[in-house]
């Protein structure tokens, strides 16, 4: 588990924010007519419509780089707490 943190901490933070964005807010047009992917799976995720296997995978396409984000954002700032 430790190698794996120190993986998560070589992922530069720009570079994991900008993921984020972009994957998180797709697709882009046609603009506003539909929620982004991510919200979407989130959606049918809670409401137990997630079964089909290419949403399951379009939900971790999505949000991966979410949760790599939190996972980076908590590595580097929650260890100061504990000072």
């Amino acid at each position: 588990m430790q190698k794996i943190g120190k993986l998560i901490d070589r992922i530069p933070l720009q570079m994991l924010v900008v993921m984020t964005i972009f994957l998180g807010l797709a697709p882009y047009l046609p603009f506003m007519q539909e929620p982004p992917h991510l919200f979407a799976k989130l959606n049918m995720l809670f409401s137990g419509e997630l079964a089909k296997p290419i949403d399951i995978f379009d939900l971790l396409m999505h949000g991966t780089p979410a949760v790599l984000l939190i996972i980076r954002l908590v590595r580097k700032f929650g260890n100061k707490a504990d000072v």
